[in-house]
């Protein structure tokens, strides 16, 4: 089958299925819970779903732990009302694209089960196991300094085998040997057994990880804390075993690939989605810079935000993935805290909701809206650790508290930095439970709503014409029907503005003109010269209802607070309303 890049006209929708929509009643969503809402997903403009994991997870990182590829969680149904999702978003022309995660399994996942059960045992050269070695002061010590990115050692020793396994993340998390030939043949069979109940293509998970290097050396350079990083990242046969999926699986399928790649710059990811010598590993590449633009690294190092950090980021990517690569653009993910609350305003949460909506949606790429997002969602707060589900925060707290802070100032913390934030239930109403459940569910939801569900929800917001979710709709509509945003070229203006963020796309016959305000104060704007007069362009979207009198003159304008607006010049201005 021939590979297209249907992919650079799309604009996906994610979907985190524990939180979405609770179909049966028992307070966890699934998906008898996305079959009901899947008007709802077409009717926002997106043209694809990308599902967090489904699979079957003791839910050590909530579906990031896989313990049966081929299987559906219990939680969220079966493989027949998966079947049945599949059909039903194919029916509404919506593509789907599974999480695939390859760099670790679970640790009950019946290879690691037969990995520990002895070393003779084929699965058990399917993870890394090591012996160690005994310090001067006779300590079993790790077989390398290697850190886990979620704290302290990368290697857990398991007494019965008198070795150690490598689990670059949680402990529960071994990491899978991808030199192993025959793990790779496993990650094939993966591919084909879902690509053969209609998945249209992949995110995958952390697969700059997959290759570590010969030896597993360790890290006499990296940082504490990051040891090992540098040496995996992105490691030396990358580019082969991607290379070798494509050729053995993919190409037969007209599908896509988009790879989450952490702490990887915007020239390498080029590398991966640019075709070379006619390969090219992944489509797109997602990146993580522009989510610094408040921390350092990490949500749990914050510093205030910088609109300029964000702009240079936006910008870097842009131009280096020009016209070889392809972008992968987004503001929010299950990953990390919702981002009017990070980068926007609690004062004007609807009108910055949609000016960073505009930050990126019209941008050289392809939008991923993460559920909730259309919403102008904002952060929870938690009361104490125990209401915290994220394993992941509570071992961040756990290390805040042991490194000294106060129990109270670590919560903070935890509130401000957590993923938890993105993933309290979606609200669908004022009602009770935000409409999550149904209304004679026998359980409330796993993780408490948000308490502004009453004035944020999509019941409230629908019939709002001036809502972040109209907004979100009528700027997805604008994105796919201009052709300028699909093929233009990126051009940044007022790039030293610490409340401005303005950008153009341009072709030979058409020009898009983006200005976004990230300010609570207004803030006045002079339209650049090679513009001209806004007059002569089409006004196609905005979050304040605009008159011709607020122009200051016909170079000039003030943005309220948070204000966007695009104009559209030349011919794809007859195609806007």
């Amino acid at each position: 089958m021939a590979r297209t890049d249907w992919y650079k006209d799309m604009v996906f929708y994610q979907i985190w299925p524990r939180s979405f929509c609770d179909g049966n009643g028992d307070g966890v969503g699934d998906l008898w819970g996305v079959l009901q809402k899947l008007d709802y997903v077409k009717s926002l403009g997106v043209t694809g779903i990308w599902f967090s994991p489904l699979y079957p997870s003791p839910n050590a990182d909530f579906g990031y732990d896989v313990s049966d590829y081929r299987a559906i969680d219990p939680a969220y149904g079966d493989l027949g009302v998966f079947d049945q999702v599949v059909a039903a978003a194919h029916e509404r022309d919506l593509k789907v694209v599974m999480d695939l995660v390859i760099n670790h399994t679970s640790s009950e996942h019946e290879w690691f089960r037969q990995a520990l059960a002895s070393a003779d045992s084929p699965y058990h050269d399917y993870y890394f196991f090591r012996r160690g070695s005994v310090d001067r002061k006779g300590r079993r010590v790790p077989p390398n300094n290697w850190d886990s990115l979620l704290g302290g050692s990368a290697w857990e020793y398991v007494e019965a085998l008198d070795e150690y396994y490598l689990h670059t993340f949680d402990k529960a998390q071994p990491d899978l040997n991808l030199d192993n030939p025959a793990v790779r043949g496993e990650v094939e069979d993966v591919m084909r057994f879902w690509l053969d109940r209609g998945v249209d293509g992949f995110r995958e998970d952390v697969i700059t990880f997959v290759s570590k290097p010969q030896g597993l050396p360790s890290d006499v350079l990296g940082l504490p804390g990051s040891r090992g990083l540098r040496l995996y990242n992105c490691g030396p046969r990358l580019r082969s075993y991607l290379m070798q999926f494509r050729r053995d699986v993919l190409d037969s399928h007209d599908c896509m690939v988009v790879g989450e790649a952490p702490m990887l710059g915007a020239r390498k990811a080029l590398a991966l989605t640019a075709a070379r010598r006619g390969e090219r590993p992944l489509d797109l590449v997602i990146g993580f810079d522009h989510m610094q633009a408040d921390c350092m690294y990490t949500e749990y190092l914050p510093r205030p935000f910088s609109l300029r950090k964000l702009k240079r980021a936006y910008a870097q990517w842009q131009d280096a993935l020009g016209e070889s690569g392809w972008c992968a653009l987004y503001l929010e993910n299950h990953d990390h805290p919702r981002v009017v609350s990070r980068y926007g305003s609690d004062a004007y949460r609807a009108e910055s909701a949609a000016s960073l909506a505009a930050s990126y949606l019209f941008q050289k790429g392809t939008p991923f809206v993460y559920q909730g997002q259309e919403l102008g969602m904002t952060n929870v707060s938690f009361d104490s650790i125990e209401q915290v589900p994220d394993p992941q925060a509570q071992a961040h707290y756990r290390q805040m508290v042991k490194g000294g802070k106060s129990p109270e100032d670590a919560l903070a913390l935890v509130n401000r930095a957590g993923r938890d934030n993105a993933r309290s239930p979606m609200q669908w109403t004022g009602e009770k439970d935000a409409g999550f459940c149904p209304k004679d569910a026998h359980e409330g939801p796993w993780v408490a709503v948000n308490p502004n569900h009453v004035e944020v929800n999509v019941a409230a917001e629908d019939d709002d014409l001036m809502s972040p979710l109209n907004f979100y709709r009528r700027a997805i509509r604008l994105r796919r029907l201009l052709p300028v945003v699909r093929s233009g070229r990126y051009h940044e203006f007022k790039r030293a503005s610490s409340k401005l963020y303005v950008y153009a796309r341009e072709s030979t016959w058409s020009r898009l003109l983006v200005m976004c305000s990230f300010s609570d104060e207004p803030v006045t704007f002079h339209v650049p010269d090679t513009y001209g007069d806004l007059g002569d362009g089409v006004l196609a979207l905005s979050n304040y209802y605009v008159t011709d009198a607020e122009a200051d003159d016909a170079n000039q304008l003030t943005l309220r607070p948070w204000e966007t607006r695009v104009y559209v010049f030349g011919r794809d201005a007859v195609l806007v309303d």
